[in-house]
């Protein structure tokens, strides 16, 4: 990397985002993927794992392809990016044929940025072929965690992705994920075929986020208590195991006060769009969600994130309390006592 190519990146980052420094691994990140480098990125939730692919696409010639599992969180980071200036678009089921041929078209005339797709879409040979038309500056894998069996949200089409070297040898990728097991690590790198890949391990510690565990009583009676006394008017998530508890908890909330929604699987895709968006629009607004659906929404100022019932395993709860806090102010990840509590915050994160 040369200086001039490091200042570069630093512009674009107060040009564009509006921050005056990178902080802890980014710098490093970013100049290696600038440079050509492929990298193999573990870095908490909230910690900026978005500029490292970010940054180096607007840098780069041509356009980064980032393969992100969520279609919900592909529609939130391109409106997030352009709101900003960033030429960004996405490819998925959710486009009617000429809202596809409009991004294919700004793709190939290199007029993109930033393109997301899904891991189903790019393991198609269609895709493929499309994408080899163009220039590609990077290939971002975000939630390279989706690729372990030994993670907690595996996806099939994530294993495909290690064509990608083969193809486009010459086109760096960087993984990433916030889920960072000895196991998980391990797998990432080699089925990705990342073996050559440099490693970034940012600490996982996230000192704003004060870890609370209370006695069990009646839980509704206790998350009102605890959302009322500590956090009224604030922006927050609530985890349940099932979506009758998601709809009554929400119910019970709203019926005392509290400007909450619910948001699982079995609704409206319309109604789950709106519902993320009003999240992420309105202050004070509490999402209640099922564990399952991920809620991939990047929204700095949620304060709390409360669980009635827990995950089933430790980096599913440490990944959830992470969406707390991402501003770096005080926050709270609240549960109760009496299901299964996974060990300390962070622990997989440091095994």
């Amino acid at each position: 990397m040369t200086t001039a190519s490091a200042t570069i990146a630093l512009d674009t980052l107060g040009r564009v985002f509006g921050y005056d420094s990178f902080r802890g691994d980014q710098a490093e990140i970013i100049d290696h993927v600038i440079g050509g480098g492929d990298a193999v990125v573990l870095m908490p939730t909230g910690g900026g794992k978005s500029l490292c692919y970010q940054v180096p696409s607007i840098v780069r010639e041509g356009t980064g392809v980032v393969i992100s599992p969520l279609i919900a969180l592909m529609h939130d980071q391109v409106e997030a990016m352009k709101a900003v200036g960033v030429r960004a678009a996405f490819l998925n089921s959710t486009q009617d044929p000429a809202q596809r041929a409009e991004v294919e078209q700004a793709y190939l005339s290199g007029q993109l940025d930033l393109l997301y797709v899904a891991p189903e879409r790019l393991s198609a040979e269609s895709t493929k072929r499309f994408l080899a038309q163009g220039r590609i500056a990077l290939f971002a894998i975000d939630e390279a965690h989706c690729v372990s069996q030994w993670g907690h949200d595996f996806r099939p089409d994530y294993l495909a992705l290690a064509e990608l070297a083969e193809r486009w040898p010459d086109v760096p990728r960087i993984a990433l994920t916030a889920t960072a097991t000895e196991a998980t690590h391990k797998e990432i790198t080699e089925r990705l075929s990342m073996g050559r890949a440099k490693h970034f391990v940012a600490s996982f510690d996230r000192p704003n986020i004060q870890y609370r565990i209370d006695s069990k009583n009646e839980p509704r009676r206790q998350l009102l208590s605890f959302i009322r006394n500590e956090h009224s008017g604030e922006a927050g998530i609530v985890y349940a195991l099932s979506r009758n508890t998601v709809e009554k908890t929400a119910q019970f909330l709203v019926e005392n006060g509290v400007d909450a929604m619910p948001y699982h699987a079995g609704l409206d895709a319309g109604v789950r769009a709106r519902t993320q968006s009003r999240f992420l629009r309105d202050d004070g607004v509490v999402i209640v969600a099922t564990i399952a659906v991920g809620m991939g929404i990047d929204k700095p100022d949620v304060r709390f994130v409360a669980h009635v019932d827990l995950p089933k395993s430790v980096e599913g709860y440490y990944q959830e309390t992470g969406r707390a806090g991402r501003d770096g102010a005080a926050s709270t990840a609240w549960s109760r006592s009496g299901s299964t509590t996974p060990s300390a915050p962070g622990a997989s994160a440091r095994s």
